[in-house]
Protein backbone atom coordinates (compact mmCIF):
# COMPACT_ATOMS: atom_id res chain seq x y z
CA UNK A 1 0.00 0.00 0.00
CA UNK A 2 1.23 3.36 -1.41
CA UNK A 3 1.40 6.53 1.42
CA UNK A 4 -1.41 8.18 -0.09
CA UNK A 5 -3.50 5.20 0.37
CA UNK A 6 -2.72 4.79 3.60
CA UNK A 7 -3.27 8.28 4.35
CA UNK A 8 -6.72 7.83 2.95
CA UNK A 9 -7.20 4.40 4.93
CA UNK A 10 -6.38 6.65 7.89
CA UNK A 11 -8.21 9.40 7.31
CA UNK A 12 -11.41 7.40 6.36
CA UNK A 13 -11.27 5.44 9.69
CA UNK A 14 -10.86 8.67 11.64
CA UNK A 15 -14.09 9.79 9.99
CA UNK A 16 -15.85 6.68 11.09
CA UNK A 17 -14.68 6.29 14.18
CA UNK A 18 -16.15 10.15 14.51
CA UNK A 19 -19.33 9.90 13.02
CA UNK A 20 -19.46 6.56 15.71
CA UNK A 21 -18.72 8.75 18.58
CA UNK A 22 -21.84 11.36 17.44
CA UNK A 23 -24.21 8.63 16.91
CA UNK A 24 -23.15 7.45 20.54
CA UNK A 25 -23.58 10.62 21.55
CA UNK A 26 -26.65 11.22 19.68
CA UNK A 27 -28.26 7.69 21.24
CA UNK A 28 -27.82 9.15 25.17
CA UNK A 29 -29.60 12.47 24.46
CA UNK A 30 -33.18 12.97 25.89
CA UNK A 31 -35.80 12.27 23.26
CA UNK A 32 -37.41 15.32 21.98
CA UNK A 33 -40.57 14.74 23.67
CA UNK A 34 -39.61 13.60 27.09
CA UNK A 35 -41.94 15.44 29.44
CA UNK A 36 -39.01 16.21 32.13
CA UNK A 37 -35.98 18.19 30.82
CA UNK A 38 -35.00 20.10 34.12
CA UNK A 39 -32.81 18.82 36.78
CA UNK A 40 -32.10 21.26 39.74
CA UNK A 41 -29.09 19.97 42.19
CA UNK A 42 -29.22 21.04 45.90
CA UNK A 43 -25.64 20.72 47.80
CA UNK A 44 -25.31 19.73 51.55
CA UNK A 45 -23.70 21.27 54.49
CA UNK A 46 -19.84 21.99 54.27
CA UNK A 47 -19.98 22.81 50.72
CA UNK A 48 -20.82 24.41 47.81
CA UNK A 49 -22.57 23.69 44.23
CA UNK A 50 -19.25 23.68 42.84
CA UNK A 51 -18.93 20.13 43.77
CA UNK A 52 -21.53 18.99 41.29
CA UNK A 53 -19.64 20.27 38.52
CA UNK A 54 -19.15 16.70 36.40
CA UNK A 55 -22.51 15.95 37.16
CA UNK A 56 -23.89 19.15 35.95
CA UNK A 57 -21.52 18.42 32.77
CA UNK A 58 -23.19 15.07 31.72
CA UNK A 59 -26.59 15.77 32.01
CA UNK A 60 -25.95 19.00 30.13
CA UNK A 61 -24.46 16.60 27.56
CA UNK A 62 -27.01 14.50 27.58
CA UNK A 63 -29.65 17.66 26.55
CA UNK A 64 -30.94 18.75 30.14
CA UNK A 65 -31.01 22.10 31.55
CA UNK A 66 -29.84 22.00 34.65
CA UNK A 67 -29.62 24.99 37.58
CA UNK A 68 -27.42 24.90 40.41
CA UNK A 69 -28.50 26.38 43.81
CA UNK A 70 -26.09 27.88 46.26
CA UNK A 71 -27.40 27.52 49.78
CA UNK A 72 -26.85 29.51 52.65
CA UNK A 73 -26.88 27.31 54.87
CA UNK A 74 -28.35 29.48 57.72
CA UNK A 75 -31.29 28.08 58.34
CA UNK A 76 -33.49 25.34 56.65
CA UNK A 77 -35.89 28.53 55.88
CA UNK A 78 -33.36 29.57 53.86
CA UNK A 79 -32.15 26.76 51.98
CA UNK A 80 -35.68 25.77 50.94
CA UNK A 81 -36.05 29.66 49.75
CA UNK A 82 -33.20 29.54 47.82
CA UNK A 83 -34.23 25.98 46.63
CA UNK A 84 -38.09 27.50 45.64
CA UNK A 85 -36.15 30.80 43.54
CA UNK A 86 -34.61 28.26 41.54
CA UNK A 87 -37.87 25.60 40.79
CA UNK A 88 -39.64 28.76 40.11
CA UNK A 89 -37.39 29.84 37.04
CA UNK A 90 -37.82 26.37 35.37
CA UNK A 91 -40.30 26.52 32.37
CA UNK A 92 -41.36 23.04 33.02
CA UNK A 93 -40.99 20.03 35.55
CA UNK A 94 -38.05 19.47 36.86
CA UNK A 95 -36.24 16.32 39.31
CA UNK A 96 -35.17 17.56 42.37
CA UNK A 97 -31.43 16.59 43.44
CA UNK A 98 -30.30 16.90 47.52
CA UNK A 99 -26.49 15.52 48.33
CA UNK A 100 -26.37 15.13 52.38
CA UNK A 101 -28.21 17.90 53.74
CA UNK A 102 -29.73 18.83 50.94
CA UNK A 103 -31.61 15.59 51.20
CA UNK A 104 -33.35 17.64 54.36
CA UNK A 105 -33.81 20.98 52.11
CA UNK A 106 -35.40 18.88 48.93
CA UNK A 107 -37.77 16.46 50.99
CA UNK A 108 -39.22 20.46 52.15
CA UNK A 109 -39.25 22.36 49.09
CA UNK A 110 -40.12 18.91 46.63
CA UNK A 111 -44.03 19.97 47.50
CA UNK A 112 -43.34 22.70 44.65
CA UNK A 113 -45.59 21.86 41.55
CA UNK A 114 -42.84 22.33 39.17
CA UNK A 115 -40.96 19.36 41.30
CA UNK A 116 -41.87 15.69 39.32
CA UNK A 117 -39.56 13.86 41.48
CA UNK A 118 -36.73 13.70 43.70
CA UNK A 119 -33.29 11.80 44.21
CA UNK A 120 -31.16 11.72 47.17
CA UNK A 121 -27.61 11.26 46.90
CA UNK A 122 -25.84 10.33 50.27
CA UNK A 123 -28.75 12.27 51.98
CA UNK A 124 -30.95 12.70 54.68
CA UNK A 125 -34.60 11.95 54.34
CA UNK A 126 -36.60 13.22 57.00
CA UNK A 127 -40.39 12.63 57.21
CA UNK A 128 -42.63 15.57 58.06
CA UNK A 129 -42.42 16.72 61.80
CA UNK A 130 -38.89 15.13 62.30
CA UNK A 131 -35.39 16.70 62.52
CA UNK A 132 -32.78 15.75 60.30
CA UNK A 133 -30.62 15.31 63.56
CA UNK A 134 -33.87 12.42 64.83
CA UNK A 135 -32.40 10.61 61.81
CA UNK A 136 -29.66 9.34 63.55
CA UNK A 137 -31.62 7.82 66.53
CA UNK A 138 -30.41 4.10 67.10
CA UNK A 139 -27.66 3.74 64.43
CA UNK A 140 -24.13 4.27 64.77
CA UNK A 141 -21.50 6.52 65.06
CA UNK A 142 -19.20 7.90 62.55
CA UNK A 143 -16.21 8.61 64.60
CA UNK A 144 -14.61 9.78 61.25
CA UNK A 145 -16.92 12.71 60.57
CA UNK A 146 -16.12 15.57 63.20
CA UNK A 147 -18.02 18.54 63.63
CA UNK A 148 -16.10 21.63 65.09
CA UNK A 149 -19.18 24.55 66.23
CA UNK A 150 -17.50 27.71 66.16
CA UNK A 151 -18.50 30.03 69.22
CA UNK A 152 -21.62 31.53 66.90
CA UNK A 153 -23.12 27.90 66.48
CA UNK A 154 -21.46 27.65 63.11
CA UNK A 155 -19.95 24.52 62.13
CA UNK A 156 -17.13 22.76 59.82
CA UNK A 157 -15.63 19.62 59.48
CA UNK A 158 -12.54 19.11 61.37
CA UNK A 159 -9.60 19.27 59.08
CA UNK A 160 -7.58 16.27 59.91
CA UNK A 161 -10.46 14.46 59.91
CA UNK A 162 -11.90 15.68 56.56
CA UNK A 163 -10.85 13.55 53.98
CA UNK A 164 -11.59 10.58 55.61
CA UNK A 165 -15.01 11.74 56.95
CA UNK A 166 -16.11 13.25 53.58
CA UNK A 167 -14.19 12.43 50.18
CA UNK A 168 -12.08 9.55 51.51
CA UNK A 169 -12.09 8.41 47.88
CA UNK A 170 -10.98 11.53 45.75
CA UNK A 171 -6.97 12.60 45.60
CA UNK A 172 -5.52 14.74 48.69
CA UNK A 173 -5.42 17.62 46.05
CA UNK A 174 -9.49 17.61 45.73
CA UNK A 175 -10.28 16.80 49.39
CA UNK A 176 -7.71 19.67 50.45
CA UNK A 177 -9.82 21.95 47.89
CA UNK A 178 -13.25 20.63 49.35
CA UNK A 179 -12.19 21.23 52.84
CA UNK A 180 -9.91 24.84 52.32
CA UNK A 181 -13.81 25.85 50.56
CA UNK A 182 -16.18 24.68 53.55
CA UNK A 183 -19.34 26.91 53.85
CA UNK A 184 -20.08 26.43 57.57
CA UNK A 185 -23.50 25.43 58.23
CA UNK A 186 -25.62 26.69 61.12
CA UNK A 187 -25.90 23.75 63.55
CA UNK A 188 -29.29 24.86 64.47
CA UNK A 189 -30.93 23.46 61.03
CA UNK A 190 -30.53 19.80 62.37
CA UNK A 191 -32.99 20.95 64.84
CA UNK A 192 -35.45 22.39 62.96
CA UNK A 193 -38.36 20.16 62.07
CA UNK A 194 -39.66 19.72 58.72
CA UNK A 195 -43.48 21.04 57.43
CA UNK A 196 -43.80 18.28 54.46
CA UNK A 197 -42.59 15.73 53.36
CA UNK A 198 -42.20 15.53 49.78
CA UNK A 199 -41.23 12.19 49.16
CA UNK A 200 -44.74 11.21 50.20
CA UNK A 201 -46.72 12.30 46.92
CA UNK A 202 -43.58 12.39 44.64
CA UNK A 203 -41.52 9.88 43.83
CA UNK A 204 -38.15 9.04 44.49
CA UNK A 205 -34.98 7.69 43.89
CA UNK A 206 -31.64 7.15 46.10
CA UNK A 207 -28.00 6.50 45.70
CA UNK A 208 -26.25 4.91 48.68
CA UNK A 209 -22.55 5.17 48.84
CA UNK A 210 -20.84 1.45 50.48
CA UNK A 211 -18.34 3.51 52.07
CA UNK A 212 -19.66 6.99 53.47
CA UNK A 213 -18.14 7.47 56.87
CA UNK A 214 -20.69 10.33 56.94
CA UNK A 215 -23.89 8.57 57.86
CA UNK A 216 -24.12 4.59 59.00
CA UNK A 217 -25.48 2.25 55.95
CA UNK A 218 -28.32 1.02 57.99
CA UNK A 219 -29.43 4.82 58.46
CA UNK A 220 -29.31 5.73 55.03
CA UNK A 221 -30.87 2.26 53.51
CA UNK A 222 -33.94 2.83 56.16
CA UNK A 223 -34.42 6.30 55.22
CA UNK A 224 -34.63 5.44 51.45
CA UNK A 225 -36.55 2.61 52.24
CA UNK A 226 -39.20 4.03 54.39
CA UNK A 227 -39.74 6.58 51.59
CA UNK A 228 -40.00 4.16 48.56
CA UNK A 229 -37.04 5.31 46.66
CA UNK A 230 -35.50 3.37 44.18
CA UNK A 231 -32.11 2.06 45.74
CA UNK A 232 -28.67 2.48 44.18
CA UNK A 233 -25.55 1.45 45.38
CA UNK A 234 -22.03 2.25 44.54
CA UNK A 235 -18.84 2.03 46.32
CA UNK A 236 -17.84 5.69 47.55
CA UNK A 237 -17.19 8.01 50.37
CA UNK A 238 -20.13 10.35 51.72
CA UNK A 239 -18.68 12.76 48.15
CA UNK A 240 -19.85 10.14 46.14
CA UNK A 241 -21.45 12.99 43.90
CA UNK A 242 -18.20 14.03 42.96
CA UNK A 243 -15.93 10.48 42.86
CA UNK A 244 -19.07 8.53 41.34
CA UNK A 245 -20.68 11.30 39.09
CA UNK A 246 -21.11 9.21 36.30
CA UNK A 247 -23.71 6.97 38.51
CA UNK A 248 -25.13 9.76 40.06
CA UNK A 249 -26.06 11.16 36.55
CA UNK A 250 -27.34 7.96 35.41
CA UNK A 251 -29.82 8.00 38.55
CA UNK A 252 -31.32 11.36 37.94
CA UNK A 253 -31.75 10.47 34.54
CA UNK A 254 -33.69 7.24 35.18
CA UNK A 255 -35.43 9.38 37.45
CA UNK A 256 -36.20 12.12 34.38
CA UNK A 257 -37.22 9.63 32.08
CA UNK A 258 -39.30 7.73 34.86
CA UNK A 259 -41.36 10.37 36.82
CA UNK A 260 -43.83 12.01 34.14
CA UNK A 261 -45.15 14.92 34.09
CA UNK A 262 -46.77 14.99 37.40
CA UNK A 263 -46.67 18.62 37.74
CA UNK A 264 -48.40 21.71 35.66
CA UNK A 265 -45.95 23.18 33.37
Amino acid sequence: MNTTAKILVAAAALIAGASAASLARAAELIPQDQAVRNIVLVHGAFADGSGWRAVYEDLSARGYSVTIVQNPLTSLADDVAATTRALDRQDGPAILVGHSWGGTVITEAGIHDKVAGLVYVAALVPDAGETSSQQYDGFAATPNFVIDVEDDGFGYLNAEKFKIGFADDLSDAEAALLRDSQVPINMSVFGTPLTHAAWRSKPSWAVIATEDNAFDQAMLLHMAERAGAEITTVPGSHAVYISQAETVADTIDTAARNAGSTVSQ
